[in-house]
């Protein structure tokens, strides 16, 4: 187990109940099975809620593209502010109250321009990463390829397998720490007040810090991830929620201590 570092004040908590502990801790391996439970129990709590917000979350963003390329960086951009309000939906519900739809609104209203930020970030990592793998393609792949016909070209692309491969792992490769970048990002932002760039960085180090829980928690989220492939994508609507959750419930191991008590490292928090 390890220690307990001591919670500190420098960012303004935006809930009384919460101590922020930074850098965060380090975790034993366990902890990521801990993370997937934990985030079961707050689903359960409220199933149907979680349901209608990833319902209306399709919604919002089949409207949104209706815009043709510019509502769907858009949406894109507020993905953090929405996270931000799944954090103040699981906080409710850890505390026993309830899921309400306001709740999934709650990052336009608190610290909505440090979320956007981090949306914005985001994006261009991702765009970045984008880039590199297209041009990869152009510079390895695409030369080789033969457009004679259309069995030459089959046939190009499949003499070209491992360079795909390669191309897919590279992207895999710059995807992991961008994705670091922002897993613990907007619950610091929109709990503790954070600067998107601090909260980045401190998201970056606890993931890392705590790698193997994370590698046991992604083998255990890799059984809910199959079940909702098989059900043709419905059980994306409980996926989904699910991966929030244990998100809620990782932050709170590594980052949050209760005024009255801190969390011990393997305790879990429902």
């Amino acid at each position: 187990m390890s220690s307990i570092e001591t919670p500190v004040t420098s960012a303004q908590p935006l809930d009384e109940g919460l101590a922020l502990v930074v850098p965060g801790r380090s975790l034993a391996a366990g902890a990521g099975w801990d993370w997937a439970l934990a985030g079961w129990k707050l689903f359960a709590r409220a199933p149907l809620m979680w349901v209608i917000s990833m319902v209306l979350l399709v919604v919002i963003a089949l409207a949104m593209s209706i815009v043709p390329l510019v509502g769907s960086l858009l949406f894109q951009l507020l993905q953090s502010v929405f996270a931000a309000g799944f954090v103040v939906a699981c906080r409710s519900l850890e505390r026993g109250g309830e899921f309400e739809l306001e709740h999934l609104f709650a990052g336009f209203t608190r610290r909505f321009g440090s979320l956007l930020v981090i949306g914005a970030l985001a994006t261009l990592g991702s765009v970045v990463i984008l880039l590199v793998l297209l041009a990869f393609v152009l510079v390895v792949i695409l030369p080789g390829i033969d457009f004679g016909s259309y069995s030459s070209v089959m046939e190009s692309i499949k003499s070209h397998g491992i360079a795909a491969l390669l191309a897919i792992l590279i992207a895999l490769a710059l995807m992991i720490p961008l994705m670091a970048t922002y897993w613990f990002a907007p619950p610091l932002v929109v709990m503790h007040g954070m600067g998107p760039i601090e909260a980045m960085k401190a998201s970056f180090s606890a993931c890392f810090r705590n790698f193997m829980p994370m590698l046991v928690y992604g083998v255990v989220l890799l059984v809910p991830l199959i079940g909702a492939m098989i059900t043709f994508g419905l059980g994306l609507l409980v996926f989904w929620p699910l991966l929030i959750a244990s998100t809620y419930a990782a932050y709170r191991q590594i980052f949050t201590a209760d005024e009255a008590a801190p969390v011990p490292a393997r305790a879990t928090m429902l």
